[in-house]
């Protein structure tokens, strides 16, 4: 674990190394997800929930956590490659988890590409489980637009 590295709301200066970092995490996200966009509508709800990992004036990791009033949701949880295996994608969920917890936000979901096994052993290492579900979608608005 790295006890220099500092977990906080994310600020508006951050917006670039935020974008940098997870187009190298991300680089396959499909349009919908362009970060600009994402991080416009996150700070519009709950904006308390996204958190960046920082460190020595370099962002190193973010995650989004939403709480919709019955589940909990994480998203982009994203730690920049030089860093990873250092606790920081620990420090970042456990941050998230507080922070839905403090809203009453009972049980926390996430989802994860299938093929993506060491992002899903790293979970598990967390205490989550893989639950037999059937996961559905559907794009709203501009986002239907966008070949798949």
């Amino acid at each position: 674990m790295n006890p220099k590295v500092e977990i906080r709301p994310y600020r508006s200066e951050d917006q670039s190394q935020v974008v940098a970092l997870w187009k190298a995490v991300f680089p396959d996200d499909p349009p919908w997800n362009e970060p600009v966009s994402v991080i416009r509508r996150k700070l519009a709800v709950q904006p308390q929930l996204f958190l960046i990992g920082h460190l020595n004036g370099r962002i190193v990791g973010t995650v989004i956590a939403g709480f919709d009033g019955v589940r909990g949701w994480i998203h982009h949880l994203a730690v920049h490659g030089e860093y990873r295996h250092k606790g920081i994608g620990t420090m970042l969920m456990r941050s998230a988890e507080q922070g839905l917890e403090a809203l009453g936000c009972p049980k926390v979901n996430l989802q994860v590409r299938a093929t993506n096994t060491a992002v899903i052993s790293f979970y598990r290492s967390l205490g989550y489980d893989v639950e037999e579900r059937t996961s559905l979608g559907k794009r709203l608005g501009a986002a239907k637009h966008f070949a798949v």
